[in-house]
C-alpha cells in the first residue's frame, strides 16, 4: 500500500493508469501505421509533423479523463468483466463526443478521420486486454501485504470492516490480537476472523503470518499497549498504526470518536508554507476571474431565468462564516421561494424542500446557484477549494462539536472535500461526518490536493450529483 494525500492508494490503479496512458499514445501511432500501411513516406512525415505529440497528448488526457469518470480506475467499483467492457464502451463514446468538439474548437490539433477510427478500435482492444493481461499477472506474482489489528473492541471492528471494503488494495487481514490473555481463547474469531492470541505473543504471532503492518486499535491502550513487542517489529520494517491514522487512509476523513486530542498535536499534517498559500491565492484569482468571464453570459441567462419564474429577486446575499471566523456575504441565485425563512427562520434544506421552486431544484442539482461566487473568490473572501462556508445561526449550534472552528484556519471554498466525498447534510451525523471530511482536507492542504478536489467536483457537476 502507498499514500498519497494520507490515503491509501492502489498501486494496481496507478499501475493500470500508466500503462493505459502508454497503450492509448501507442494506439494513435499503430493508428497512423494502418492508416498509411502502404504509403511509409506518409506514415514517416504524419509522426514527424511538430503537432503530432500534442495531437497524441490530448487524446490519451481526454480518453484517461473519460475513463476515470466511469470508474474505470476504481477497482472495487468495477467487478465483472462485461461491466467493463460496457464501461469502456461508453468511454470511448464520450471520448469521441469530446475530442469532436475539441478539434471544432482548435482545427490545428484534428487527426484524420481514418486514423481516428482506426485509434479508437485500437484503444477498445489493448485497453481490455491489459486488463486480462494485468489481473492475471497481478495474481500470479504480488504477494498481499498481511495485516494485523491489535485490539478486539468497537474500534478494532471498525478498522476490519473498512479494511473489508477496500478490496482495491493489495491487503489481507490475517486476524486480531486481544490485548486480555483471557479473551483470546483457541478457535475464538470476531467479524469473521480468528483471534490469534494475546498481546503477549504479538511478536511471535507477527512473524508466524508474515505480518507488514500492525494497526494498533485500543480504546484504552495505557495498560494492555504491548509497547515492548511493537518496538522490536517497528525497527525490524513491520509498519506500525494507530486508530485513526489508519482509518483516515482507508476513509479520506478524520474519525473524531477515535482521535484524542494528542494526535492532533503530534500526527503530521496541519502544516501549510507561505509559498503554498501564495501559490493557492494566485490559482484562486486565476481560476476566480476566468471561471468569472467564462460564465457570465450563463449566469446573464440564469439571473433571467429566475427572474421570470418566481416571483423576487434574481440574486440575494447571505452572511456566512470564513477564515479565522470572520463574517461576510455570499452571492448566489435564488433557488427558493421568495422569503423563505420568514415563518421559521433559518434552517437546513432538506430532501424534497417545499421552500425550492422548479428552476431552483435543476440550479442547486448542477451548482449554478452558486457561479456568482466566483466574485467572492476574487474579494478574496472564499478559496476555490476548502470548506464549505456555513451561516453563523448553524455556526453556533455545530461549535459545539469539538473541533468545529478548525475548520476556520483555512478560506472557505466554492467546493471541498466534504463536498466530493459525503452528500447533502441532513441530520447532525451528517454534519459530524462533513465535519471530518472537512478537517483531513485541513490536515492535507496543497496545491495538488486542491486540484485533484477540482477534478473530482467536474464529475459531481457533469452528472448532477449531491446537489439539493
Amino acid at each position: 500500500m502507498i499514500r498519497i494525500f494520507s490515503q491509501y492508494v492502489s498501486v494496481k490503479s496507478l499501475l493500470l493508469m500508466l500503462l493505459e496512458g502508454i497503450l492509448i499514445a501507442l494506439s494513435l501511432v499503430c493508428g497512423v501505421k494502418v492508416r498509411f500501411l502502404n504509403e511509409p513516406d506518409e506514415f514517416e512525415y504524419y509522426t514527424a509533423m511538430p503537432d503530432f505529440a500534442i495531437q497524441v497528448a490530448v487524446v490519451v488526457v481526454v480518453l484517461q479523463v473519460c475513463f476515470y469518470y466511469n470508474d474505470l480506475y476504481r477497482l472495487a467499483a468495477v467487478g465483472r468483466r462485461g461491466e467493463q467492457v460496457a464501461r469502456v464502451g461508453a468511454s470511448l463514446g464520450a471520448a469521441c463526443l469530446l475530442l469532436g468538439l475539441i478539434y471544432f474548437l482548435f482545427p490545428w490539433l484534428l487527426i484524420g478521420r481514418g486514423v481516428f477510427v482506426i485509434t479508437v478500435a485500437f484503444v477498445g482492444g489493448f485497453v481490455m486486454l491489459t486488463r486480462i493481461a494485468l489481473d492475471t499477472a497481478w495474481r500470479a506474482t504480488t504477494n498481499p501485504n498481511h495485516v494485523l489489528i491489535v485490539g478486539t473492541g468497537p474500534w478494532a471492528q471498525t478498522v476490519a470492516r473498512e479494511l473489508g471494503q477496500r478490496d482495491d488494495l493489495n491487503v489481507r487481514f490475517v486476524g486480531f490480537v486481544s490485548p486480555r490473555a483471557e479473551d483470546a481463547t483457541p478457535g475464538s474469531t470476531l467479524f469473521g476472523m480468528p483471534v490469534l492470541g494475546p498481546a503477549a505473543d504479538l511478536e511471535a504471532l507477527a512473524q508466524a503470518h508474515r505480518v507488514s503492518r500492525i494497526i494498533v486499535a485500543l480504546e484504552d491502550n495505557r495498560a494492555a499497549l504491548p509497547i515492548r513487542a511493537l518496538v522490536k517489529l517497528r525497527v525490524s520494517g513491520v509498519e506500525v498504526e494507530d486508530t485513526p491514522t489508519a482509518l483516515a487512509g482507508l476513509t479520506g476523513r478524520v474519525w473524531l470518536e477515535t482521535a484524542r486530542p494528542s494526535w492532533f498535536v503530534f500526527s503530521g499534517g496541519f502544516s501549510r508554507s507561505k509559498l503554498t498559500l501564495m501559490l493557492k491565492r494566485m490559482f484562486d484569482l486565476a481560476f476566480g476571474l476566468t471561471g468569472f468571464l467564462v460564465t457570465l453570459p450563463l449566469m446573464l441567462v440564469v439571473a433571467l431565468a429566475v427572474k421570470l419564474s418566481s416571483r423576487g429577486p434574481a440574486m440575494y446575499r447571505q452572511v456566512r462564516v470564513g477564515l479565522r471566523g470572520e463574517r461576510f456575504e455570499v452571492m448566489k441565485f435564488r433557488s427558493m421561494i421568495d422569503d423563505a425563512e420568514s415563518d421559521n427562520g433559518a434552517q437546513w434544506a432538506q430532501v424534497d424542500d417545499p421552500r425550492i421552486t422548479t428552476l431552483g431544484r435543476f440550479l442547486r442539482r448542477y451548482r449554478l446557484d452558486e457561479l456568482p461566487q466566483f466574485l467572492n473568490v476574487v474579494r478574496g473572501h472564499m478559496s476555490f477549494v476548502g470548506p464549505r462556508p456555513e451561516r453563523p445561526v448553524f455556526v453556533e449550534q455545530l461549535k459545539e462539536q469539538i473541533y468545529y472552528d478548525e475548520r476556520h484556519s483555512v478560506r472557505p471554498g466554492l467546493t471541498g472535500w466534504a463536498q466530493v466525498q459525503h452528500p447533502y447534510c441532513e441530520t447532525p451525523e451528517d454534519h459530524l461526518r462533513k465535519l471530518e471530511y472537512d478537517l483531513f482536507y485541513v490536515k492535507n492542504l496543497s496545491i495538488l490536493f486542491d486540484c485533484a478536489i477540482v477534478f473530482q467536483t467536474v464529475r459531481i457537476v457533469l452528472f448532477g450529483r449531491g446537489g439539493r
